[in-house]
């Protein structure tokens, strides 16, 4: 509980910040993060009592912080999430379960269905390498760039 305390409040600090930061040649910010994940995390850490008052300090904190515009979800199996951490061989990573992945997927996806208010594309890439296919990454962009409605969108690109 206090390691999720610790974490929730970090992140918090650093989405504070990025809204105090203004930029004169672009009116958005792109992240890696966003503030809900530190709630999905710790519902899949935090027995059930203590995630009941994280979850209560989570909404305090998230209510002062401006929501995305836009949510980019990049999804894929398991199975290639894990042969991507043995690849990248980070010995810390190693240990993670497949089926702690798992509940974070499913974390993501109650998410996702439940949130209307932001528009989330859910792009299945399976275990496509984006960065090496220009092509896919172009489509990928292009897709971003179009308007998009509040709610979950799976994209498929082929």
């Amino acid at each position: 509980f206090p390691l999720e305390l610790f974490f929730m409040t970090e992140r918090y600090k650093q989405m504070q910040s990025l809204g105090a930061q203004k930029d004169m040649f672009y009116d958005f910010h792109l992240g890696d993060y966003s503030f809900v994940k530190t709630l999905l995390f710790a519902r899949n850490t935090l027995p059930e009592d203590e995630f009941r008052i994280f979850q209560k300090l989570w909404r305090v904190l998230d209510a002062s912080l401006p929501k995305p515009e836009l949510i980019v979800y990049f999804h894929r199996p398991v199975e290639v999430l894990q042969q991507l951490i043995s690849k990248r061989g980070r010995d810390y990573e190693q240990s993670i379960k497949s089926e702690y992945l798992e509940k974070i997927q499913q974390n993501y996806l109650a998410y996702f269905r439940h949130e209307n208010q932001i528009p989330i594309l859910f792009f299945d890439i399976q275990d496509r390498d984006f960065e090496q296919n220009t092509t896919f990454f172009e489509e990928i962009l292009k897709v971003i760039a179009e308007h998009h409605r509040p709610g979950l969108h799976h994209i498929s690109i082929h």
